[in-house]
């Protein structure tokens, strides 16, 4: 139990921007729970992104549709920092550069961002603000499903980290790949029967899953081909893109519902 409430604080400190100064162990123990606790991690940003939605829906505040989407737009922006974003930028430069395995890990681990970098974030950000001003105009009743946007993302990127060969024996993915358990498909398991038990009767449910274990297949290959592996930016990258599916999912349901 120690080692999961140690785990809590390392989850805290490097993927929040919540202010926890304090020294924690980072074994191997650690290191197992934090992966363990990743759907739990997107569970709490489900909470906060899907209450923040339907409170400013529902309470009729004095907020425009356009406001309120930015305001959830931000949200994961500001509890995280923008943590992944960077890691989308690196891989568009990386794969946009049509190089081979060693020149795109060059590019990938290269702190500066390219042409392709800063495009490929403005086409994300556009896209996802699109996304998500139109399920806020469309009604507080997509707010479950918007819970449901980093719970599996965030599921994927434990996938991604244990399950990806690593490209380089050096950096976050190598860290926390350290915590490598047998365990984790089957824990991964019970959070997905738990949540799926109150979203079984809908298909929104059943696509987004769907969807999301094709997308763990083809990004999982990718990676491999492309880059040899996993690294942390693959795998920053990897979650703002599941979270951009989802999100497209959520928005499609919702036009076609008031079409």
């Amino acid at each position: 139990m120690k080692a999961y409430l140690y785990a809590a604080g390392i989850i805290i400190q490097f993927f929040t921007v919540l202010p926890l100064h304090k020294t924690l162990p980072m074994e191997k123990a650690e290191l197992r729970a934090v992966l363990h606790l990743f759907p739990v991690l997107g569970l709490a940003k489900g909470i906060l992104y899907a209450g923040a939605f339907w409170v400013f829906l529902e309470w009729n505040l004095p907020f425009s549709a356009l406001a309120v989407a930015f305001i959830i737009w931000l949200l994961p922006i500001a509890f995280t920092g923008g943590l992944h974003l960077d890691g989308w930028m690196d891989w568009a430069d990386a794969h946009f550069s049509f190089r081979d395995k060693d020149r795109r890990l060059t590019i990938l681990n290269d702190p500066r961002a390219g042409a392709f970098g800063v495009l490929a974030l403005v086409l994300l950000l556009s896209a996802k603000f699109l996304f998500i001003y139109e399920t806020v105009a469309a009604g507080s009743g997509n707010a479950m499903f918007v819970l449901l946007i980093p719970f599996v993302a965030q599921l994927l990127t434990g996938l991604f980290l244990q399950y990806v060969p690593l490209a380089k024996e050096e950096g976050l993915a190598y860290f926390f790949r350290k915590g490598y358990s047998k365990s984790l498909p089957y824990i991964y398991a019970v959070f997905i029967i738990a949540v799926g038990s109150i979203y079984s009767m809908s298909p929104l449910f059943w696509v987004m899953l769907s969807c999301s274990g094709l997308y763990f297949v083809l990004t999982k290959r990718g990676m491999e081909r492309e880059f040899g592996g996993v690294t942390g930016d693959l795998l920053g990258a990897a979650q703002e893109g599941a979270e951009l599916l989802l999100w497209m999912i959520v928005w499609l349901s919702a036009s076609f519902a008031t079409v």
